[in-house]
Formats: C-alpha cells, sequence, structure tokens
C-alpha cells in the first residue's frame, strides 16, 4: 500500500481553509486507499487530518517524539502510533514507511520536515518527491522564494522541480505517489 506522509501544524490556523484543506486530504487518502504518516497529534491540523483519515476507512500512522507527547496530546485513536526519543528518529520513521511528502500549512516544524526531506532527496538518501499544498496564498512568498534562490543560484532549476506545488489536492497527490497498477 502507498503511504504519504503529511506534514502540518498543530495549530488551527486562522483561515478555516486550512481545518477544511487539512480534512479533505484525510478524506482523500482513505477514499484512494493511500495510508497516512503525520506527526501523530490530535490537535490543530494534524487532527483534522488524522481524524478525517479514519472517519473515511483510512490508515492513519503517527510518529511523535516523546516530548511532544503531552504537549502535542498524542492522538491515541490511530491505527498505530511511534513514540520516539528525539525529532531525528521522528523523521527518519516517517522517511521509512512514506512514499512522498506533501505539507499543509504549519510553522517552523512543518517546514524543518519538509526540507529535510527535500535536502535527504538531493543528497541521495532517498528518491521520494515532495509538494506543497497552496491553501490560500499560503505559500506563495515561499515558492517566490524558492524561485529567487534557484535565479541566484544557491538551488538548481533541476532541484526545484522536484518540489511539486498545486491548490488543488487531487492533482497535487497524483502529483506525487507513484502510479499503482
Amino acid at each position: 500500500m502507498s503511504r504519504l506522509c503529511v506534514f502540518c501544524g498543530s495549530s488551527p490556523g486562522l483561515s478555516p481553509a486550512y481545518l477544511e484543506s487539512a480534512r479533505n486530504v484525510g478524506r482523500l487518502l482513505a477514499e484512494r486507499r493511500i495510508g497516512l504518516i503525520f506527526g501523530g497529534g490530535r490537535v490543530g491540523l494534524m487532527g483534522a487530518l488524522a481524524d478525517a483519515a479514519l472517519e473515511a476507512g483510512g490508515e492513519a500512522i503517527g510518529v511523535i517524539p516523546r516530548i511532544l507527547e503531552a504537549r502535542e496530546v498524542a492522538h491515541l485513536g490511530l491505527t498505530k502510533l511511534h513514540v520516539v526519543e528525539t525529532m531525528h528518529e521522528r523523521k527518519a520513521l516517517m522517511t521509512e514507511y512514506a512514499d512522498a511528502f506533501l505539507a499543509l500549512p504549519g510553522g517552523y516544524g512543518t517546514l524543518d520536515e519538509l526540507f529535510e526531506a527535500i535536502t535527504w532527496r538531493q543528497l541521495g538518501y532517498h528518491d521520494k518527491p515532495s509538494g506543497l499544498l497552496d491553501v490560500d496564498g499560503y505559500y506563495e512568498g515561499l515558492v517566490a522564494f524558492l524561485k529567487r534562490a534557484s535565479g541566484d543560484a544557491f538551488v538548481h532549476d533541476a532541484e526545484r522541480a522536484t518540489l511539486a506545488v498545486d491548490t488543488d489536492p487531487t492533482r497535487l497527490i497524483d502529483a506525487l505517489l507513484p502510479k499503482r497498477t
């Protein structure tokens, strides 16, 4: 079974579109029988994403560091919850389980996890694609920054092209996951 790792906020954010997009992605994954790998929290976008996947009959696997287990109130109703000691272990396990990565709106943690996945691909540790779901223009500034970094020769065009960006979750998921037979 293909699995998609989704990075997203432990906060719901201010726009109702953020929560709705998390719920929509969770439902889409379940409908397509694609397993969800995520940060393991039951709050914010993480909780909405996992709850929607589970309510639609999908698989939701969380990976949460022990230090965040109580702070983010770990989601105890998941298909499986892995409690690890460090953020590095979290990211390594998520990478091991996932076929691709998708970022919904979030903060520093979301960006850290996404950029580590992208960097690991660039270094050859894996060959898994990544994508940004640009909800309500949330990632427009980041996409502009990446174009600037590419234009200033800090990021090669070929590397920047490995990050799919879309406003439509169905198209983005289609672009990220390997074709199944």
